[in-house]
């Protein structure tokens, strides 16, 4: 069968202008990062866009090494662009990034002009695309000067290749840094994609800060911290869960009694709010005024849908901030 976008799809979903620029993105992305590799379904994958699509999610995230292995989940998305997502590609934000090593050699990783823009032909070439609409710098290199690595994003804007740039796991210092020099080249930093939850809060030591000043729009990967924030784990680890993988980020041993004991005083609050465990994190998140987005990853349909749910409940009493901040200091 044929598919065919939800005529109701714009009515589910909030979209939030990132930062100083016109681009308003869904607050809640998917991202690519896990399930769409090539040791995932594709049927479930299909399944997973097209109930994100549904959902008035327009922003899809994915990256040079997504996988395993890596480029997987670029060729299964460009599978999906060529053939249910095709007559909407004027609809959606398709996001990627090099940064990360992608091949064997001295010009496959960090932040070189060699290696970016090889990448991205590659990344372009995997989706079948002429463009994509957001490309990233990953990761900081410590060798390469920054002023090369920012001209070159300026470079692919100019070749037409990306509609707009932006860095992902810089420190403040770095993205002030690296959000002059792609102003003075006349190709502002959009965006900045950086790990952030309510168990990871290290950007709130001056980067949130900074990117409020700079009128840089933020948007946060595991906001739910690999599945810690949802209730999945609340009474031990899942035989289906991320943890239970031999391949992930997730791993058995950062599931400490302490780490439960905070998640379950949290889960607590959000059913005093109406809200399941994802759905606060989520909304914690997003409270922000200079977070754009938040990337969700999802192996089922009903976490996507449970996670688009968090944006009826975004506000938060100050006592309800209060206590969270007692649970997790």
């Amino acid at each position: 069968m044929v598919y065919q976008a939800s005529d109701k799809r714009y009515e589910h979903m909030a979209y939030k202008r990132c930062g100083h620029s016109g681009l308003k993105l869904s607050k809640i992305a998917l991202g690519l990062w896990h399930n769409f590799g090539g040791v995932d379904q594709y049927e479930n994958m299909q399944r997973l866009i097209q109930t994100a699509f549904d959902r008035g999610i327009t922003h899809f995230d994915l990256a040079n090494n997504y996988g395993p292995p890596p480029g997987s989940a670029e060729i299964h998305f460009g599978q999906m662009l060529a053939n249910e997502l095709k007559p909407y590609r004027d609809e959606l934000i398709i996001s990627t990034k090099a940064g990360f090593k992608m091949w064997d050699g001295p010009y496959g990783d960090w932040g070189s002009r060699k290696y970016l823009i090889s990448s991205l032909d590659q990344s372009l070439k995997r989706m079948n695309l002429d463009y994509v609409d957001i490309f990233y710098h990953h990761r900081p290199d410590p060798e390469t000067p920054i002023e090369e690595t920012m001209q070159t994003l300026d470079h692919i804007v100019r070749q037409g290749k990306a509609l707009y740039v932006g860095i992902s796991n810089y420190g403040p210092e770095d993205t002030l840094h690296a959000v002059r020099i792609l102003r003075d080249l006349g190709t502002p930093c959009l965006i900045h994609q950086h790990s952030y939850s309510m168990l990871n809060r290290g950007v709130e030591n001056g980067l949130l800060d900074t990117l409020g000043e700079l009128q840089v729009g933020g948007i946060a990967f595991c906001p739910l911290a690999q599945g810690l924030l949802t209730n999945k784990y609340l009474k031990g680890i899942p035989e289906d869960s991320r943890a239970s993988k031999s391949h992930g980020f997730l791993q058995q041993d950062l599931i400490t009694d302490e780490v439960i004991g905070k998640v379950n005083a949290l889960n607590d609050i959000a059913k005093e709010r109406g809200q399941s465990l994802a759905q606060m994190a989520l909304s914690w998140v997003l409270r922000h005024e200079i977070m754009a987005a938040v990337l969700i990853g999802a192996s089922k349909v009903s976490q996507v849908e449970d996670c688009v749910a968090c944006l009826e409940t975004l506000h938060f009493s100050q006592e309800e901030l209060t206590n969270i901040d007692g649970i997790l200091s």
